[in-house]
């Protein structure tokens, strides 16, 4: 059995640049310097292929039929969990946040001891629960149930989770920062909790934003969507994006939540800073056509395409579409090559979410890695130096 492995000829994606160099990986899957290679060292020639980190999912509702909000009974939800881990790396995600949105104490409570960070074999990794509510604003819920909506004033974060949720499940946790208590959620779940705090489904003006980024949130959910929208008098959420220090912010590029000029403009404000998501839906890797509904969208949906729509009208349920295409997406509109658009996937998640142990192709973090084209089509992932699947 190989000691390590080496990749040779490969042009790795560096901080918006390409390195030709070579990558080593040891049998625990982690990435070890080049030089001196331990004895029985294998080596695969990647044939001057692009090698990016594995891409990082920060938002993802759901896909193949099956949705995190939704619960059944543990065995049902764990093998959806694992299904979707095991499906995701075709379109090279290599870990992944499984989202929530709006539902009630009682369903948070039953879903999220599912939704730990863990490492599911041949599959991509979970990296713990976004959990998309209940403390955001009814005027922009979208498809949000805003019955089940709460004020941080009057509801604790420990009565509407559960306190081990927030220890051992929640990674981000999205809320509007304008609402009555807000911000003393913001502080406690950052110091208290060490959870990542997003700004969405928000009213807030530009100043009330930078009010919740003093108090500690360092993202934007989705922007532009669900929020109020760049105006010259008021900015809103969407004026932080040019701060001195900016907030991450996340961007569904889908030619359906946002046209395609809007994302260039968003990337170029600040690319250190952009983080593609899908915010995908449970129809996502399913066969166009007409779905029954359920508990949050009680009509038929039709899917067409990346497209969701309630049948028979224009009303917009969510998209389907792929974090890879994203990336392919972002390279024609904001017309940069693969390597900078992969950073919008990968280091600038990792960093947003203070993950240290992948994001990167860094001495020491985990060996997932995806192999792409010039044009952004995953060829291979790889998960802990193992290959694991062959694109979509």
């Amino acid at each position: 059995m190989a000691s390590a492995t080496q990749f040779i000829n490969c042009r790795q994606c560096v901080s918006g640049a390409l390195v030709c160099s070579p990558l080593t990986i040891d049998s625990n899957g982690r990435i070890i310097p080049n030089t001196p290679l331990p004895e029985n060292t294998q080596t695969i020639d990647l044939k001057n292929a692009i090698v990016s980190p594995g891409f990082l999912e920060l938002q993802i509702n759901g896909a193949l039929g099956f949705h995190f909000a939704h619960y059944g009974e543990p065995t049902t939800y764990q093998a959806g969990v694992q299904k979707l881990a095991q499906y995701l790396p075709k379109t090279g995600v290599t870990g992944f946040c499984p989202t929530v949105p709006t539902v009630s104490s009682s369903v948070f409570k039953q879903v999220l001891p599912f939704l730990k960070p863990e490492d599911i074999a041949y599959s991509a990794s979970v990296l713990g629960a976004h959990v998309e509510g209940p403390f955001l604003a009814p005027s922009k819920k979208g498809a949000h149930d805003a019955a089940n909506m709460h004020i941080p004033a009057s509801s604790s974060l420990e009565n509407i989770y559960g306190e081990e949720n927030l220890k051992d499940s929640i990674r981000v946790l999205t809320l509007a920062p304008e609402l009555p208590g807000a911000l003393e959620h913001i502080e406690k779940l950052t110091k208290e909790y060490d959870v990542k705090v997003s700004m969405g489904h928000s009213a807030a003006d530009f100043q009330q934003g930078k009010e919740g980024m003093k108090a500690g949130a360092n993202l934007i959910t989705h922007t532009f969507n669900a929020m109020n929208p760049l105006h010259h008098r008021e900015p809103g959420l969407p004026g932080l994006l040019s701060d001195p220090s900016p907030p991450y912010f996340s961007l569904i590029a889908d030619a359906i939540h946002l046209h395609p000029r809007v994302v260039g403009i968003a990337y170029r404000s600040s690319p250190s800073r952009c983080i593609l998501i899908t915010d995908s839906i449970e129809l996502s890797g399913l066969p166009d056509g007409i779905y029954p509904g359920h508990a949050q969208i009680p009509f038929n949906q039709l899917k067409e395409g990346n497209k969701v729509t309630i049948e028979n009208t224009n009303t917009l349920i969510g998209t389907c579409i792929g974090l890879d295409e994203c990336v392919r997406n972002l390279m024609a509109w904001a017309e940069i090559p693969v390597q900078e658009a992969v950073r919008c996937v990968t280091e600038n998640v990792a960093l947003a979410l203070g993950l240290k142990d992948r994001g990167k192709l860094e001495v020491g973090r985990r060996g997932d890695f995806v192999v792409l084209d010039y044009e952004g089509v995953v060829k291979e992932t790889w998960i802990l130096g193992k290959k694991i699947a062959a694109g979509v």
